[in-house]
């Protein structure tokens, strides 16, 4: 491969993020892609133009494809090549499902309204044993989710993936249990507990990508985990 290509400005950040999820230095990827670990740096901090050559390397070493690098798989469906030849497919225990989803990021919420099934993704945080997210008052995370009877809740699945095309491997959680909407601004004696149950809500650190007015939070508390992981054998 020769020349050099335009890398959009996002290259940097693609390359930060897939380097802090692997766990490895500025200065072990730049060992790996036989780069400089100075320009690797400059390379994750600015835009720029680097060699097609440097790309694919950088795309080798964190076993990706200079595609994803490049964000021209952005806007496609992921999982589209083929199936790994020797592929196994494991089921995980509820501790290691909970331990991958632990980061966070983005779910997906399936439940039945008046229409039929839905799903839904969100941005969530892990808390306290509880997948927590917000939505907007009035929206339909909200009044469709309501039983109307205190203290009997929708029962609602939780699903998290994660997919990795350079290795065709992946994983997928699924939770299931009640949804309860965390009460919204109060601040009477009377409602100290509904303080205090919102206040530990927003200690998740949760935050919406799509914007708006999103401050009712929302738990779903799991009472079944089940998960399952596609690995490649070599």
């Amino acid at each position: 491969m020769t020349g050099h290509m335009t890398a959009p400005g996002d290259l940097g950040r693609r390359v930060a993020w897939r380097r802090e999820a692997m766990g490895l230095s500025r200065e072990q990827l730049a060992g790996r892609a036989r780069i400089d670990s100075g320009y690797l740096g400059y390379l994750e901090e600015n835009a720029a133009s680097p060699a097609a050559e440097t790309v694919h390397r950088l795309a080798v070493a964190l076993e990706t494809s200079t595609e994803e690098l490049l964000g021209q798989t952005a806007d496609l469906p992921p999982g589209r090549g083929e199936a790994a030849p020797h592929a196994r497919l494991e089921k995980l225990d509820p501790q290691e499902c909970l331990r991958l989803i632990s980061p966070g990021g983005v779910g997906r919420i399936a439940f039945n309204d008046l229409g039929g099934p839905v799903i839904l993704p969100v941005n969530y945080a892990l808390h306290d044993g509880a997948v927590v997210f917000r939505t907007a008052f009035g929206g339909p995370l909200d009044e469709t989710l309501r039983t109307g009877l205190r203290g009997v809740e929708f029962k609602v699945a939780f699903e998290v993936d994660r997919i990795d095309e350079a290795r065709r491997e992946g994983w997928s959680v699924l939770l299931r249990g009640g949804i309860h909407h965390v009460p919204g601004d109060v601040s009477s004696d009377a409602d100290a507990d509904a303080d205090a149950e919102r206040a530990a809500a927003g200690v998740s650190g949760v935050d919406p990508w799509a914007g708006g007015d999103r401050g009712l939070y929302v738990k779903v508390v799991p009472t079944e985990v089940t998960g399952r992981r596609i690995r490649h054998v070599e």
